[in-house]
């Protein structure tokens, strides 16, 4: 059995519902919860946290059923992007609060928020209160005060969606050691894929309070379920034929274009293609390269977004979506009606049908 299970959970408020969802997450695993606004994954945290009492189905934590349990007895934490800090209280007393329900000692108290603290990097902030904090210091200290209980479960709904790119750098490095020196398991809500790479060892995508695919980071990005999953993941998925085999690689023919790939597959099969966008590099000219795939094409769109680039390349009647540096697209020259070169391995082609 696993440490986590969620089966088959219904639940409908209105504007949100679950459909039947289940998911399984084992001792320390970091679940990413992803998909578009509405999908039901912040009810989904608050039902397995006892908010909400599922209309159907059942939460399995190491082995007890905990459906009907009240949220204080669940040893489950959560916490949202929302500091929801107590203001009349300092940082230490914000910690030690949570504690103070569970240890009588002074002394122990004292040393368990010293040591979450120390971890967080929040050691200097404890007589301060939430109002003087800066919006990463606030997060930490609620970070800190949520995992000072050691909770068997910590749940996090977009904690840092509000945080600059560097500040939400800072506090994943930190929030990843202090998971790994209290060994727990975690479901974590995010719009932002950063989080998912940099801390999450599985992904789970939701749509519409259903589970659309799940699995490691390699199963879900490089082999993305097609239509919606790669659609949303932006994941450039082609519909071809493999016409030949070349020593160990297929040739697949998608419209006008040739792609090789070192995934197995069958002369005549009908297959699709996942290309992930950051692994197509783009050149103004045909490249000496390991490469198999130097596609010849067209860009047809230039899109800034956040701190990348997305260039759009027409090949063959068909468009694949790169992702590059701002300082790459400046260097390269790239405009919209030129022509360019789309290279990657046949390895970043992978087939998942």
């Amino acid at each position: 059995m696993s440490f986590l299970e969620v089966r088959d959970l219904s639940l409908d408020i209105g504007n949100f519902e679950l459909n039947g969802i289940g998911l399984k997450a084992e001792k320390e695993d970091y679940l990413a919860l992803i998909g578009p606004t509405g999908s039901g994954k912040s009810l989904l945290l608050e039902t397995i946290i006892g908010f909400y009492r599922p209309e159907k189905g059942r939460i399995i934590l190491e082995g007890k059923d905990i459906t009907d349990l009240p949220p204080d007895m669940r040893h489950i934490s959560i916490v949202y992007q929302d500091h929801m800090l107590f203001p009349h209280m300092d940082v230490f007393k914000n910690i030690a609060y949570a504690l103070r329900k569970k240890l009588r000692d002074k002394k122990q108290i004292e040393t368990e928020v010293k040591q979450i603290s120390e971890v967080l990097g929040i050691r200097e902030l404890m007589h301060r209160k939430p109002a003087t904090l800066s919006g990463g210091e606030k997060q930490r200290a609620t970070l800190a005060r949520s995992l000072v209980v050691r909770p068997k479960l910590l749940l996090l709904d977009e904690p840092f969606s509000a945080l600059d790119a560097r500040t939400k750098e800072r506090i994943r490095e930190m929030l990843k050691k202090a998971i790994r020196e209290y060994s727990t398991t975690v479901l974590h809500v995010t719009h932002d894929f950063e989080d998912v790479w940099a801390l999450a060892n599985r992904v789970v995508v939701i749509k519409k309070g259903e589970v659309m695919q799940a699995g490691d980071l390699e199963s879900i990005f490089r082999r993305p379920s097609p239509d919606f999953v790669a659609e949303f993941l932006g994941t450039n998925v082609l519909k071809g034929k493999v016409k030949t085999i070349e020593g160990k690689l297929a040739v697949i023919e998608a419209g006008n274009m040739r792609i090789y790939s070192s995934d197995p597959a069958e002369p005549g099969e009908e297959v699709t293609v996942s290309i992930r966008p950051e692994e197509v590099i783009l050149a103004r000219e045909t490249v000496e390269s390991s490469a198999r795939n130097i596609l010849r094409g067209r860009i047809s769109g230039i899109f800034k977004k956040e701190h990348v680039v997305v260039v759009n390349v027409e090949i063959g009647g068909k468009e694949i979506k790169t992702v590059i540096t701002p300082t790459s697209c400046e260097m390269l020259g790239l405009e919209p009606g030129k022509g360019i070169y789309a290279v990657f391995k046949a390895s970043n082609a992978k087939i998942i049908r």
